[in-house]
């Protein structure tokens, strides 16, 4: 979906144009949001830096950008760090800002890859937390094995297994659904007769 690998069939379309050739910028450019597992942000910069980069790519306008940036900030609840290098900050928070920095592209459909790895408790909360508030303005599509932070996403979940479709509905209707079980527990109970 984000353009790292081109697809051997089939289409993937974003708002009824095909995407399926285009590179990950150019996706991007259509509404795309991509956030991978490892944090991609300028350590060295700001985390003001950092939004106002992200609002520039998309407004192109150094004082849109600004105020950009200054919303984004307050929205990532992050003013008293605005000024901080971004290096400097926790795990979590570089999750948060990257995420953040996604929503600067005003995004319909964002991708968000494995986001909670290697988080506390409390910063997986938190994230479970913006990504809900960023499912009011976009598509979320959400690749992750943290079951807790599923559960507090409180979305409908899919379950892929080689390369399709498996099942789908609630996290308690899945966690349930033996199958499953079978497959990402590795159990292999004998049949009844």
């Amino acid at each position: 979906l984000g353009g790292r690998h081109l697809p051997t069939s089939g289409e993937v379309t974003l708002d009824g144009k095909s995407i399926t050739r285009l590179e990950p910028h150019e996706r991007v450019k259509l509404g795309l949001g991509i956030k991978l597992q490892v944090a991609s942000i300028f350590t060295g910069l700001s985390v003001r830096e950092n939004l106002w980069l992200a609002g520039f790519g998309r407004l192109r306008n150094e004082k849109a950008a600004e105020r950009r940036a200054a919303e984004l900030v307050d929205w990532l609840d992050l003013s008293s760090r605005s000024d901080d290098p971004a290096g400097a900050l926790a795990h979590g928070q570089k999750q948060w800002l990257e995420i953040t920095m996604v929503v600067a592209s005003e995004p319909s459909i964002v991708l968000l890859d494995e986001p909670a790895a290697g988080m506390t408790g409390d910063e997986t909360a938190r994230l479970a937390s913006l990504v809900r508030l960023l499912g009011r303005n976009a598509s979320v599509i959400v690749v992750e094995h943290d079951m807790e932070f599923v559960r507090a996403l409180e979305a409908p979940v899919t379950v892929f297994h080689q390369g399709s479709v498996f099942a789908s509905g609630s996290i308690e209707e899945l966690r349930r659904d033996e199958r499953i079980l079978d497959i990402y527990l590795g159990r292999h109970e004998p049949k009844a007769a």
